[in-house]
């Protein structure tokens, strides 16, 4: 289970991997020995998977970036295409979404005559992809890979969320519920309300995306 101090340790990695155990104890107000040990176990549950630096790719001369919609021949369940996808280089993202098309590809090149080559030689020289439709973009105004940890909080179920419906469990098994009881499911019923409904708009949205078979 992640904890409120897991939480502020993991905020924190997110904005600095390079910070030092004393200033993240600083922080929390822990001993630093104490957040060693933390974040040691979160790496072996994996919920930390690792470090990485994040270069500029317009430094590098990579300028262009794109968004592939990918058509393919596969069969079924099957997932060779993506996975020869996402060994490309060039190819930071591959998604296995649900719709018409069969993966969403994102992918930094060059210029556009160096997308066009990965199309024609990367793409197609398998034989697996039918179709391919590519958007590219003009300029990019948000884009990191930080995880809005505050906002999972929201979530029915996330560790630290208020757990509403024991309360309601509580006032059932007893003979008769109290008045806070019966108080504090009135209190709850709009919120329920509420979570339904965006339990609903988040059903729409996970079709957007079924599954991640790569991510750099």
């Amino acid at each position: 289970m992640i904890d409120s101090t897991d939480r502020e340790i993991l905020k924190i990695l997110q904005q600095n991997a390079r910070v030092s155990n004393a200033e993240i104890a600083r922080q929390v107000r822990m001993a630093p020995s104490a957040i060693l040990e933390r974040i040691r176990k979160l790496e072996a549950r994996g919920v930390i998977k690792g470090y990485e630096v994040r270069i500029d790719p317009e430094a590098l001369g990579l300028n262009l970036l794109a968004y592939i919609l990918v058509r393919t021949k596969d069969f079924g369940g099957e997932l060779r295409t993506g996975e020869a996808l996402a060994a490309i280089e060039e190819v930071q993202e591959v998604h296995h979404i649900a719709g018409e098309d069969c993966y969403l590809v994102k992918a930094r090149v060059r210029d556009a005559r160096t997308l066009g080559r990965l199309l024609r030689e990367r793409f197609a020289s398998g034989g697996g992809i039918s179709n391919t439709r590519t958007t590219i973009v003009l300029e990019t105004l948000h884009e990191t890979t930080r995880l809005p940890i505050d906002a999972a909080l929201l979530e029915p179920g996330a560790p630290g969320s208020e757990a509403v419906p024991d309360a309601a469990a509580g006032a059932t098994a007893g003979a008769a519920p109290s008045g806070m009881a019966v108080a504090a499911l009135a209190a709850a019923a709009p919120a329920a309300t509420a979570a339904a409904r965006d339990a609903a708009g988040l059903d729409e949205l996970a079709a957007l995306a079924a599954e991640t078979l790569h991510e750099r």
